[in-house]
């Protein structure tokens, strides 16, 4: 009778390559692929779902042809800036948006514009019309740009005449009010969120270039 050692058991070599694997690299991986990402990587949005997910080079390339019929669209990277839309009193009444700040973006399956404002709570959809909207864009067809999805209008009142307003990926407006979820003090957010909103403008405005140069969308 031949008596085999557990050392060379089928179990004892598979524990041995287990112990031998490296271990998964610390960070974020690709949410299609699970590769390692650097912290400066690209978003796919699950049309879906409205989830964004982290995505390495290859697997954002899939999914950048903005024409494609796909579950999932790659977020763009482009920031633009609307020197002559006029966000004055009476056409922000008109959007009911019951903050200073919001983000609009056209949603391809609801085949509708969708308003969000930033809160203590995240994100808060505005669930009131937004009819004004299409008489916005008849007025300022440069905003015709915006891409479904992907793209926000960002806008803000401010005490001058006319507000700001930029188009961004819809990323950096999850990342803005993610960041402002953990500032938001009272009412009106505090100091800490009202200097956090300063510096996000201004990297948008040191990002952005003029819509005139963007072509059509």
């Amino acid at each position: 009778m031949i008596i085999r050692s557990c050392a060379s058991s089928p179990a004892a070599s598979l524990l041995r390559i287990t112990r031998r694997r490296p271990q998964p690299a610390a960070g974020e991986r690709c949410e299609m692929c699970a590769e390692p990402l650097g912290t400066d990587h690209s978003h796919v949005v699950n049309l879906d779902s409205r989830a964004l997910m982290c995505a390495c080079r290859p697997c954002y390339l899939l999914f950048s042809d903005q024409r494609a019929h796909l579950h999932y669209r790659a977020v763009p990277d482009r920031y633009l800036r609307f020197d002559g839309v006029t966000l004055d009193e009476r056409t922000w009444d008109e959007l009911q948006i019951p903050v200073g700040l919001a983000f609009l973006f056209r949603n391809s399956l609801q085949e509708r514009t969708i308003a969000f404002y930033p809160g203590p709570a995240g994100a808060t959809e505005s669930e009131l019309p937004l009819d004004a909207w299409g008489t916005i864009v008849e007025a300022n067809p440069e905003l015709a740009v915006l891409r479904p999805d992907v793209e926000a209008l960002l806008v803000r009142r401010t005490d001058g005449p006319e507000g700001s307003c930029h188009l961004v990926p819809i990323d950096a407006c999850y990342e803005l009010v993610g960041r402002l979820r953990t500032l938001w003090r009272g009412f009106d957010g505090g100091r800490e969120a009202h200097q956090a909103i300063d510096t996000f403008f201004a990297q948008v405005r040191e990002r952005s270039r003029p819509a005139a140069m963007a072509g059509p969308s």
